[in-house]
């Protein structure tokens, strides 16, 4: 059995998969880093290089190998949601946790975050993140078997709910 973290970048998810792991004694896999691994280069310069597309096929192999394993926690790029494909292989891979927070709240969480490109190109942080997740929101509500909200959690207090939401 995996847990699957799925959410927008700064709501907790590497965090938590961290914190699970210990207590759950499983194995964490960060899905951007392996990305980056295989590509041999930072997500910045491997969207730079090949497109948010050509990202998103690397992510979509990255997620297929990694859901085929056991006994992982799997943190999700926040973006995984973006192809659908993406899905089913997740929810078999094991139970999908949704972490979210608002957009106030994952700002002043990432603002400093220079490791990732604009996904829009033209507008300011905050417009940025609140259009990107009222985007992607209804796509997490759909792939998550259950959501935890971290706007006032700690990583302690999210880890926590996610242990007694898998023991339901």
């Amino acid at each position: 059995m995996n847990i699957v973290l799925v959410g927008y970048r700064g709501t907790g998810k590497t965090a938590v998969a961290e914190l699970l792991a210990a207590d759950l004694g499983l194995q964490v896999v960060h899905l951007d880093a392996e990305i980056e691994r295989k590509a041999g280069k930072p997500i910045p310069r491997i969207v730079d290089e090949i497109g948010w597309s050509g990202f998103r096929d690397l992510e979509q192999e990255i997620v297929r190998a990694f859901a085929a394993m056991d006994g992982l926690i799997i943190d999700c790029g926040g973006g995984v949601v973006e192809r659908e494909v993406n899905f089913d292989v997740l929810r078999s891979a094991g139970t999908v946790i949704w972490l979210k927070a608002s957009t106030d709240t994952i700002v002043r969480r990432i603002a400093g975050d220079d490791q990732r490109p604009s996904l829009t190109g033209t507008k300011s942080f905050t417009e940025e993140v609140d259009e990107v997740l009222a985007r992607r929101t209804p796509l997490y509500q759909r792939l998550a078997h259950f959501q935890i909200d971290t706007d006032e959690r700690t990583i302690a207090e999210a880890a926590t709910a996610i242990r007694q939401a898998i023991e339901t």
